[in-house]
Parts: C-alpha cells; structure tokens; sequence
C-alpha cells in the first residue's frame, strides 16, 4: 500500500499562503482607509491610520501594494480558474450547491463554478480600482485628466470598491461555510476525504501524480 494514501494532501504551498495573507491583511487597510474617507460618518476610522492627512496619503499607497500582491495571485490561479464544460453545468445546478446536494454536481477540478467567477470579478475590480485611483490620485496623476474624467472615475473607484468588498465577504462567507476551506489557507493541507467530496477531478489528478 502506497504510504502516501493515508497523508493529507498539499493545497497550497507556503508562498501561495503568504501571499494570500498579505493581500487579505492590505485589503482591510485599504477598505477601511477606503471608507473612512468616503463619508463623514466614517470619518473617525482616520484616527487608525494617524488622522485625515495621513489617511489621504496612506490609502492610495496600500492599494498599490495590495494591487501587487494580488498580481502574484492571479499569475499563480489564473491557469486554475479558466472556465470549462462541467463548470456551466456546475452553475446550472447551484440550487444543489447551496442545499448541500453536493452528490448531484458534476466531478470538479481544484476550483468550483463559483470559486472561479469570483477569481475574476475580483481581478476585473481590482484592475477597475487601481485604473481609476491613478486619474483621482492628486498628488501624482489627477492633474493630467480633465475634471469629467476625474468624475467618472472617482464614481468608477466608488463602485469598483463597493464590488470587490462584497465580493470579499462572500469569500469569507463561503470559506466558512464549507468546513476545511479556512484551514486549506493556514496549513495549506486538506484532508483525502475533504478533496473527494469537494474536488474530485483535482483529487484524482493529485492521485495520478503520486503514482
């Protein structure tokens, strides 16, 4: 018997991890930065990044960073997250999805239907965010646009913003929901049994490559 039936299996590698916490831990920054500075209501969330003027030139800094980090990801999942045959009937089939009928779905690979179209609603967004923060950034760029442009683009950073943070806590919604996900991105294992019920086409090619 192969000594490596019994093992979990690797998910994702050290560097997978890392950066995944580092664009998760910029994102907060960023959001609440983000926030604090859209509406006096939430003007008092400045006192976390040293006050108004230090919030002003903090935020538009961590979102370069968190734009970066996020690149690295992307490079790395992008191959992953392409779209395929049985991720159409996947989506056609989400009511079994959010009954727990998990049996009903088609065999998937190491990401599902829906994993993957949030892998690109966050990219479309993140690009969106960082396009438009360039045009508004006033210490740098905001002088070479005209004022219509500004405009469109601060509606643009507005509404980009307001995607990806939904996007985000329907990341971590998930996460949460289906039981060994978190610990995929902490320990970078998940079990035998966790891949077959929930990636059994990358389960198997995991298999394969252990032979």
């Amino acid at each position: 018997m192969n000594s490596n039936q019994n093992q979990d299996l690797q998910r994702y590698n050290a560097n997978e991890r890392s950066n995944h916490w580092a664009v998760a831990l910029l994102f907060v920054m960023a959001a609440l930065s983000g926030l604090a500075l859209f509406h006096p209501a939430l003007f008092w969330m400045t006192n976390l990044f040293g006050g108004g003027p230090w919030t002003r030139i903090l935020h538009p800094f961590i979102g370069v960073a968190m734009m970066l980090f996020f690149l690295g990801l992307a490079f790395r999942f992008a191959g992953r997250n392409r779209f395929k045959a049985h991720d159409r009937q996947w989506l056609s089939q989400w009511r079994d999805m959010i009954s727990n009928r998990e049996e009903n779905l088609p065999r998937i690979g190491k990401y599902n239907a829906g994993q993957k179209l949030l892998f690109w609603v966050l990219v479309v967004s993140m690009l969106a965010l960082l396009f438009s923060g360039i045009v508004i950034w006033r210490e740098y760029f905001s002088g070479f646009f005209g004022i219509g442009v500004i405009r469109f683009a601060s509606l643009l950073h507005a509404v980009a913003a307001f995607v990806l943070i939904s996007s985000i806590i329907v990341h971590i919604y998930a996460a949460i929901w289906v039981k060994g996900s978190v610990g995929a991105m902490t320990s970078g294992k998940v079990s035998r049994a966790w891949a077959r019920k929930h990636h059994a086409l990358w389960y198997d090619e995991v298999r394969k490559n252990q032979r």
